[in-house]
């Protein structure tokens, strides 16, 4: 485990309304206001989306299961803002549900608004925490800066 204290910068408050793209629309605020680094929630409705839902088997990289979710539903979500290749790479895994169609994943890239998504964007003061790709795991984990914790 590796670890990095740090504060908290700014706070936006933002609205995705109908149609936007959710993953884009949160890259575009990022290079925008020159988030570094930031956590997040979200809530609302939204519709058309691509989730990883899990590695088809637990091997080192994973194969992963890609699960479209085309109707319209309530959506909840979690997730963080990181520079990887010095570009924001948004990780936001979310629950998306309509009746008892329920599906739980990460969101790559397909994922619209429905009426409208609202976020909140915590912005962390970090200065050199980035994404750094690892072909071994098959991903790019967050790297810290040498401190004491790492």
């Amino acid at each position: 485990m590796q670890y990095y204290k740090t504060s908290i910068k700014r706070i936006f408050t933002v609205r995705m309304d109908h149609g936007d793209n959710l993953i884009h629309g949160i890259e575009k605020l990022a290079v925008q206001e020159q988030i570094r680094s930031g956590f997040m929630i979200l809530l609302g409705a939204s519709e058309d989306i691509s989730l990883v839902t899990g590695p088809k088997a637990p091997i080192i990289p994973p194969q992963v299961n890609v699960t479209d979710f085309n109707e319209v539903g309530e959506i909840l979500g979690i997730g963080n803002i990181f520079l990887e290749d010095n570009l924001p790479k948004i990780h936001l895994h979310a629950a998306i549900g309509n009746g008892e169609d329920i599906k739980v994943g990460c969101i790559r890239d397909k994922a619209h608004t429905f009426m409208t998504v609202e976020i909140l964007i915590i912005e962390l003061d970090i200065g050199d925490i980035q994404r750094i790709k690892d072909e071994t795991k098959g991903f790019s984990p967050i790297t810290f800066p040498r401190s004491e914790n790492s």
